[in-house]
């Protein structure tokens, strides 16, 4: 029995891989790897891009809302949103129906978006600090507080 093994091996009638094709199937599998690596990577480069944007948009509406807020006199904060006097115009700033925040006159009239993708946005003040809570539809969720002085009549 083990004489017919040894004589069919001679024969070369048993079907074995190659060393050529070893080396082919080697070079495929190792070019798969290196494609799937280098789509991880780019991946993870878009995800931290997308983090990257998302932080330079929040700075942005922080700025932006400072700005709005030092340049007004504080009145209140009522129905989530905080209204003040700015060139003697009654204004109000606070989160739309839809998915920004936005600076509108006093009766929610006028559209000026100040940031887009809010999920939720809570105002509420305290011993002169307002402070605004943000959460976004991306999962981002910031806090921003603000002194105010109350307008003296």
């Amino acid at each position: 029995m083990v004489q017919r093994n040894c004589s069919t091996l001679k024969s070369g009638k048993v079907r074995a891989f190659t060393l050529l094709e070893s080396l082919v199937a080697l070079i495929v599998i190792s070019g798969s790897l290196l494609l799937f690596q280098a789509m991880s990577q780019l991946l993870i480069s878009e995800v931290r891009y997308q983090q990257q944007s998302e932080q330079k948009e929040w700075l942005l509406f922080v700025d932006q809302l400072e700005a709005e807020l030092e340049r007004s006199q504080f009145e209140k904060v009522e129905g989530n949103r905080i209204y003040m006097k700015q060139d003697g115009k009654e204004i109000a700033v606070g989160k739309s129906k839809l998915d920004d925040f936005r600076k509108t006159d006093s009766s929610g009239r006028g559209y000026q978006p100040m940031v887009y993708g809010l999920k939720s946005a809570q105002i509420t003040e305290e011993n002169h600090l307002v402070r605004f809570h943000f959460q976004f539809q991306k999962g981002l969720e910031r806090e921003f507080i603000y002194r105010v002085e109350k307008a003296k009549s």
